[in-house]
Formats: C-alpha cells, structure tokens, sequence
C-alpha cells in the first residue's frame, strides 16, 4: 500500500478505544536514514471556544496505527500517553525511537 502525505492529510483519526474523534492528521514524524515512519501529528483542540492556540498535540505511534481506510485512520492509544505539549515535542519523539 502507498499513501502520499496529502492523502493523509485528508484522513480523519478515530480512536478506537472510546470512540473519540482526534482530528486530522497535520504532520509525520519520518526517520530520515531509513525512510521510517515514526508517528503521525493530530492537533490538538483550541483553547477556549477554539479562538485561541491549543496547549498539546496528539503525537501517535505508528504501531498504534490499525486501520487505514478510505476516510478515516483507526487508532488505538491512551490519550493520556499521547498527549505532546508543543514545547515537548521533540522530547516525545526520543522517547518514540526507544521502543
């Protein structure tokens, strides 16, 4: 199966633990030297009433990643764990690359 990051992009993520609706997929985290991908990004939601910045984005495994789909990404995670403030991002994606 091949996907183009923009065909991502218009993916939907779907955790399949509660049901909960993450959003869409902005970004990918690829390891450079083999070309693996890492994690896929799903912003966050927007502080109060969505006017404002968003305090932490969903950073997912991509061993979370179940089903890919025409529409929708089927993800299995505890948000708790994925849950990435933006300045501690870069310490996630480290934590990441150990397992």
């Amino acid at each position: 199966m091949q996907q183009r990051f923009t065909e991502l992009r218009c993916k939907e993520v779907v955790n399949i633990c509660d049901g909960s609706r993450l959003g869409y997929v902005s970004d990918v985290v690829v390891e450079l030297p083999c070309g693996r991908l890492v994690a896929i990004i799903v912003p966050g939601p927007r502080r109060f009433f969505g006017l404002f910045c968003r305090e932490y984005d969903y950073c997912i495994p991509w061993q979370a990643v179940k089903q890919i789909g025409d529409d929708i990404i089927l993800v299995e995670v505890c948000l708790e764990q994925v849950r990435s403030p933006l300045e501690n991002r870069k310490k996630l994606f480290e934590i990441f690359e150990k397992t």
